[in-house]
């Protein structure tokens, strides 16, 4: 029987939308929560069925509910919303008249154009910003540990903040320009040093902390915080 991508499902909490998803490469069914979307993700390796899924999702339900509960507030990208960029508040101002995109000023993100363009241009703006943020750390980070990256991409992750490919390609969430800067010294260091070391060995974590003197806290700050980034925009 096919698996439906989503439906929505009554659990103790109330309705709870629930994505299906089939992995070639899980050899077991888990679950996890989609702070960008409020609900929770199913995956299932190739011979198991959505009876699988389902007794695992019964038997976990309450902490389901609880989770999607904790989540915080979405925050729409929109005229007067007020969003993190650096871990400082920001307000975006929309002025419709005016031309230039966007750009900070004062604690305020000025973005031009129609209305209807308003959330894309806020989306692509953030993006850019992480983009020429992130590839010019990745570079200063990796020729102070003698490495170089063969490229930096910027995604829209959900699951994990940033990514080394064997090839030396890193991967970083667009959405950590909206974290505090030693989140983001962090985050680059780690998968600088991945780089050296594709593994979470000491070695490696030795280097990380040659890289960065903000392991500690920005881990504690993701752990704490990391849901709202994945609250904001849309």
């Amino acid at each position: 029987m096919d698996l439906p991508e989503l439906e929505t499902l009554t659990l103790p909490g109330g309705p709870t939308r629930v994505q299906w998803r089939r992995n070639a490469r899980a050899r077991r069914v888990s679950l996890r929560i989609d702070p960008s979307e409020g609900m929770v993700v199913v995956t299932l390796p190739p011979r198991a069925g959505r009876r699988a899924g389902m007794s695992l999702l019964m038997t976990h339900a309450a902490w389901v509910s609880d989770r999607l509960a904790r989540l915080p507030t979405m925050i729409r990208f929109g005229d007067g919303e007020e969003i993190p960029v650096d871990g400082l508040p920001c307000r975006i101002r929309h002025l419709p008249q005016a031309r230039g995109g966007a750009w900070l000023t004062d604690g305020e993100l000025h973005v031009t154009g129609a209305p209807e363009f308003l959330c894309r241009r806020v989306t692509d703006f953030l993006r850019g910003e992480a983009r020429r943020r992130f590839t010019a750390m990745v570079a200063t980070k990796a020729e102070a540990a003698a490495l170089r990256a063969r490229r930096v991409i910027v995604k829209d992750t959900r699951s994990r903040w940033g990514s080394c490919a064997p090839d030396g390609s890193i991967a970083l969430c667009w959405r950590l320009i909206m974290a505090p800067m030693f989140v983001q010294d962090y985050v680059v260091a780690h998968e600088v040093a991945h780089l050296r070391h594709m593994n979470h060995g000491p070695r490696f974590w030795d280097l990380v902390a040659d890289l960065t003197p903000h392991t500690a806290a920005a881990m504690m700050w993701l752990r704490a915080e990391g849901a709202r980034l994945q609250r904001v925009g849309g």
